[in-house]
């Protein structure tokens, strides 16, 4: 299995294009120790050939761009991406499929049932995609049942659910549902080996952990360093939990949860444009290298 880490970055990217905090100027200025970052999204591949899509970024165009797997020109409109699974229903992880409107035919997009009634609904996408090509829309199942992709022989997929929130347009904001936000894994039949995809986590449940401890690869939620860090920068008063994501340094954050792992290569993904991780030099940054956990990168490969 094949997996290409396409953006790294939290909602925004890295710089923020109206953000000053010490992060963004420094990478603007050149004076910190780092490299800019678009907002997260994966492309994973069972061959090399034929891409699955998870997530749509805003920066899907650039993100295109800079993989030229994606874009084999075998014919004049032509995609190596087959296929588009969803997580959520959050803006900085579906906008894009609307810069994928002319496609040649209906895109596949696999989500829960809870995000499809968003991308109908609060934040109709898939309607204006009906103007275009349209959409197949095949639901995703949120009772851990498997599912596959046609197009990714060898590949399982499992929706595994997450508490975490729902976009601020969906009804089920504050009062969450199952498959408002999953994470995928993903197991490769022929090694045995399998990656487990999570860029939005709120809350470490125990099956999330089960899931985690036996991945072989974790890609999971690095958004903030403390829980109140957006505060620091003066941007606002609001904490990591209240956005649905788990902070990476208190006593039961993504750090520690990892820290107590032995058999997964760890790798935090989705990293805000305040997070002190993203200076290589920094002082987080040492203490994550010294616990062998990673911090992804935009073009970083990862092969199971």
């Amino acid at each position: 299995m094949f997996v290409h880490v396409l953006g790294s970055g939290a909602g925004g990217g890295f710089p923020q294009w109206n953000c000053n905090c010490a992060n963004c100027k420094g990478v603007r200025e050149g004076t910190i120790k780092t490299s800019p970052r678009t907002q997260s999204s994966i492309a994973v591949s069972a061959n090399g050939t034929d891409w699955i899509l998870f997530n749509t970024s805003p920066d899907i165009k650039k993100q295109l761009d800079d993989f030229p797997a994606l874009q084999p020109a075998r014919e004049v409109r032509d995609t190596a991406i087959t296929a588009i699974v969803i997580t959520d229903a959050q803006i900085d992880h579906v906008t894009g499929i609307l810069t994928l409107r002319e496609h040649n035919k209906p895109w596949e997009v696999y989500t829960t049932k809870a995000v499809y009634e968003d991308l109908t609904t609060g934040f109709p996408v898939f309607n204006i995609l009906g103007h275009f090509r349209g959409i197949n829309h095949h639901e995703i199942a949120t009772d851990h049942s498997s599912f596959t992709i046609p197009t990714a022989e060898g590949l399982v997929f499992t929706a595994v659910p997450l508490k975490s929130e729902a976009p601020p347009y969906s009804p089920h904001r504050h009062n969450t549902v199952p498959g408002d936000n999953v994470g995928i894994k993903i197991e490769d039949t022929r090694t045995g080996k399998n990656l487990f995809y999570a860029p939005g986590l709120g809350v470490a449940e125990p099956h999330v952990l089960e899931y985690m401890e036996n991945a072989d690869t974790v890609l999971v939620d690095g958004t903030v360093w403390t829980d109140d860090e957006m505060s620091h920068e003066g941007i606002s008063d609001k904490r990591a939990q209240e956005m649905g994501h788990l902070d990476q340094s208190s006593e039961g954050g993504i750090m520690s949860l990892l820290n107590a792992m032995e058999k997964p290569r760890k790798i935090l993904i989705h990293i805000n444009n305040t997070n002190p991780i993203l200076n290589e030099e920094s002082e987080q940054r040492q203490i994550l290298n010294k616990a062998g956990i990673e911090v992804a990168y935009d073009g970083m490969d990862i092969e199971l």
